[in-house]
């Protein structure tokens, strides 16, 4: 692991307070950052998304976050999916978290795997009436290739189009602005 382990209180008061911020009924989808290739067989070394980190303290490629606080099935009403590993995986790419490791560590009951997610969100979509979907909106960034939250933007707005859209950066923004004791321990 590259940290040492944090007491998953701070995730989970960070996915409390990131919550209380939003509409009624409401939705929230985050990604992992996207994996860069380096040669054929090898990527450079993974930067997780640091607001899917604030809210799980998951730093694993390819995971994504579903929060739906007024979902009426208590078992989606936070949900991660993490990419499932096995031996092969473990020799050539490193550890992976298993799903009771993905729950100590961030404080999420509902721990999936990455080919799940479709049917699970197509299960709970249409009681949602908003969605917030995360970017990297920093004015300091100008991005030039499409990264994987504006390529999912895009799909996502495809596949879903009347649903209401809102942008989670503004609420990341003003929540991590302002450090608790926990984060400023660290």
């Amino acid at each position: 692991m590259k940290y040492e382990t944090v007491n998953n209180h701070l995730f989970y008061t960070n996915r409390e307070l990131f919550c209380s911020k939003l509409k009624t009924k409401s939705l929230v989808v985050i990604n992992s950052n996207d994996e860069f290739p380096r040669s054929g067989d090898q990527n450079h070394l993974f930067k997780q998304n640091a607001d899917l980190f604030y809210l799980t303290g998951i730093d694993q490629e390819q995971s994504i976050l579903l929060l739906f606080p007024d979902c009426p099935n208590p078992l989606y009403k936070e949900v991660l999916f993490l990419r499932q590993t096995n031996e092969h995986i473990a020799v050539w790419e490193g550890h992976k978290y298993t799903r009771e490791e993905a729950a100590k560590t961030s404080g999420i009951q509902s721990i999936f795997w990455l080919q799940e997610y479709d049917a699970i969100l197509a299960s709970i979509i249409f009681y949602a009436e908003n969605i917030y979907l995360n970017t990297n909106e920093n004015d300091r960034y100008q991005h030039e290739v499409p990264y994987r939250d504006v390529r999912f933007i895009q799909q996502f707005k495809e596949k879903y189009p009347l649903h209401q859209y809102f942008r989670a950066a503004p609420i990341f923004r003003d929540l991590r602005v302002i450090k608790s004791q926990a984060e400023v321990k660290l």
